[in-house]
């Protein structure tokens, strides 16, 4: 029996999904398994894979985005009627074919018509056009079957008349020049040297060949606006800065070489998840008018695509090593450029750390992912000069920009979380405590 292909609900707060790509084609037989189409939505791409075998009798959406559930295609046997199906999707087989044709004269229409028209001159006069600018189809030749002459395109360009007051040498000039002086923007009276920076004006233009292009947002950078338009109108947020000595954490860094290779990110997402423990308030969420603490630490990390950004989330980081974070960033890094994330996978977070210091940024203002109420961000390392036991010593330093929301983390404690922060990243060996 035939039925609807739908547009699959591929996480809770997915509301549509968009089209992008069919691997299958209206007639083919398809088996259980098949990928049919492929599905862009806010953060990821999937395949969509057929849940029966039949025929794909029809396609009701080549491209685009529709809400979720919604009927994209139909599948049945081959000489099923689909009359009904059809008909609740909107339309008919036989209104849909009649559209098709309509479309296909009306698209024959177009082309033909957009063909130039061929005109029938002298090449004087088509030299002459070209020199003064004049657009010969608006000419009324008089010589042999309507040929437009010399003459014709020097009485049409003599008798054209100015609008705007203007000398008799800026006048002169425009012909010249082969410019409009009406279209010359002045208050007063248009002079020759109004003439020549306009027609400047429109060589630099034409050299320049300036054009605006509008691409609509796609579905994951809608929801990037709408989320973060959200965050700032929801959350009271404070920024705090704070540079950190890290000449221990670069040494413990090297140290692990050896052994396995870690990231900067790597050990501060495993501090973070100490340093939350002792601070549930910058761990927390808003619910309402209720705030939600908790025992474990979910990190979120910012990861940056061509088309946007995405969060994948270590889940309870606070029991996992070092060596199991560092892998479990690099695989959800990797799913994430791959458009391959489970919804779980991004999901769930209760803080976010977002890393430009490979970007060699010095500082900036992250915003909260809601609903969390804080966000770490992480700057590049820089070397300072800076007074150790009386000697001018070059340290590597790195400035940390935390985003609080202050209705539920007061500046006090985000400023004492900071500072326990900075305890452990100038002293990472309390990590085994």
């Amino acid at each position: 029996m035939a039925q609807f292909i739908i547009m699959p609900k591929l996480g809770l707060t997915m509301t549509e999904g968009k089209v992008c790509k069919w691997y299958k084609s209206e007639g083919d037989q398809i088996e259980k398994g098949d990928l049919l189409f492929s599905v862009e939505t806010d953060k990821l791409t999937n395949d969509v894979e057929a849940t029966r075998g039949g025929v794909l009798r029809k396609i009701l959406l080549e491209e685009g985005n529709i809400g979720v559930l919604k009927p994209v295609a139909i599948i049945g046997a081959a000489d099923e009627d689909i009359g009904e199906l059809l008909l609740q999707a909107g339309g008919n087989e036989k209104e849909v074919k009649a559209d098709a044709e309509v479309k296909v004269g009306e698209k024959a229409i177009e082309e033909k018509s957009a063909k130039p028209k061929r005109i029938k001159a002298s090449p004087k006069a088509r030299k002459l056009a070209k020199e003064l600018d004049i657009d010969m189809t608006n000419i009324i030749g008089t010589g042999p079957g309507g040929t437009v002459s010399k003459q014709d395109v020097r009485k049409h360009s003599e008798s054209s008349d100015v609008k705007v007051k203007s000398s008799p040498t800026a006048v002169k000039t425009a012909e010249n020049l082969g410019v409009d002086i009406n279209n010359i923007p002045q208050e007063d009276r248009v002079m020759k040297g109004d003439v020549v920076e306009y027609w400047n004006f429109e060589k630099l233009q034409e050299m320049a060949s300036p054009e605006e292009k509008r691409q609509e947002m796609s579905p994951m950078r809608k929801v990037i606006a709408e989320r973060m338009s959200q965050s700032q109108t929801v959350s009271a947020t404070v920024n705090y800065n704070l540079n950190v000595d890290v000449r221990e954490l670069v040494r413990l860094k090297n140290n692990l070489k050896p052994v396995f290779k870690v990231t900067y990110t790597d050990l501060i997402v495993k501090i973070l998840s100490k340093v939350l423990l002792e601070f549930p308030l910058v761990n927390s969420s808003i619910d309402g008018d209720e705030i939600i603490t908790r025992n474990f630490v979910n990190i979120g990390f910012a990861v940056a695509l061509k088309e946007g950004l995405v969060v994948p989330v270590i889940k309870y980081a606070n029991i996992k090593g070092i060596e199991s974070i560092s892998k479990e960033i690099k695989s959800l890094a990797e799913k994430a450029r791959t458009n391959t994330l489970k919804p779980d996978e991004r999901n769930g977070g209760t803080f976010t750390v977002t890393n430009l210091g490979m970007f060699k940024m010095e500082s900036f203002t992250p915003i909260i992912n809601q609903p969390e109420v804080a966000i770490l961000g992480i700057n590049t390392i820089r070397d300072v000069a800076t007074n150790v036991k009386g000697e001018l010593v070059f340290v590597p330093m790195m400035a940390i920009s935390l985003t609080a929301d202050h209705r539920v983390v007061d500046g006090a404690v985000a400023a004492r979380f900071l500072s326990r922060f900075k305890e452990y990243i100038e002293n990472p060996s309390m990590l085994v405590l």
